[in-house]
């Protein structure tokens, strides 16, 4: 497992020499304190807390906003490095495809890490220092949307190292990603809206439906964070999916899980098997 970590050390401290993390982390901190603010101005008339209205906009920014910085960064991880020279320089040393594989995920999953826990961070200390007696349900949920924007963009760094690993040119890849964002993050969901006002629940049965949102991660991130707290919940127009869908959290979660390792581990059958 050393080259695991030697490549991921690298690709860690490569983002830190480019800047990567800290203009991320900047981009995510500005964005977060923005909406902290933002959001305090409803509280007082729906009386909920301020960190409660900070969970619902910082959960839709995240769906919008880490997806695509997943998709930038992971794209060009092997399509990028083998049109530079660099992967096949990488691979004649005794290493194999799998460890590198491994250890560039390993590395920017780390870098997006630091950049979403320590770009919220800030927005949920500045939201502790501004109202010292928030807690509870609604620090549980802002602990939550934290962890599970680490996976959600870890899900989609998978997506990216997949389509990196199925393409040999950068700029196939980056248009590939960009479609992979469209649809996802946009175009699924409002095709799946048009399919439910069409059919009338005529042919889409509940399982139908539950299956159907376990098909995105946006829709799976959605869930998590915005159905169950009764604050948020209320607060983004969802209690009444959260009364219809029956996917408890353990099957929310397993179901992320899923959308790291599955594609990650296509990205390294197709990897294994490329000429270089």
């Amino acid at each position: 497992m050393r080259p695991v970590g030697i490549i991921a050390l690298r690709e860690l401290s490569d983002g830190l020499r480019n800047r990567r993390v800290i203009a991320t982390t900047l981009l995510m901190a500005a964005l977060a304190l923005t909406l902290a603010l933002l959001g305090s101005a409803p509280t007082g008339t729906v009386g909920v807390s301020q960190l409660a209205v900070t969970v619902v906009g910082l959960s839709s920014l995240t769906v919008f906003l880490v997806p695509l910085i997943a998709l930038l960064i992971a794209h060009d991880a092997i399509a990028g490095e083998l049109d530079r020279g660099t992967l096949t320089l990488l691979l004649s040393y005794p290493v194999a495809r799998w460890q590198v594989l491994a250890g560039k995920f390993i590395g920017h999953a780390l870098i997006l890490a630091i950049a979403t826990v320590l770009g919220y961070g800030i927005a949920g200390f500045a939201l502790a220092y501004a109202s010292p007696g928030w807690g509870g349900e609604a620090t549980t949920a802002f602990a939550a949307m934290v962890g599970t924007s680490v996976l959600l963009g870890a899900a989609f760094l998978s997506l990216g190292y997949l389509i990196s690993a199925s393409v040999r040119d950068p700029r196939t890849a980056a248009g590939l990603a960009m479609g992979a964002w469209l649809f996802f993050v946009l175009l699924y969901d409002m095709a799946l809206l048009g399919v439910l006002v069409a059919d009338q629940g005529r042919t889409l049965t509940l399982g139908v439906m539950n299956v159907l949102l376990l098909a995105n991660p946006t829709d799976i991130y959605r869930l998590l964070n915005l159905t169950g707290v009764s604050h948020t919940s209320l607060l983004a127009g969802m209690a009444g999916l959260a009364d219809q869908v029956r996917l408890d959290r353990i099957t929310l979660f397993a179901a992320l899980v899923a959308w790291i390792a599955i594609p990650l581990a296509a990205a390294g059958v197709i990897f294994a098997r490329r000429q270089i």
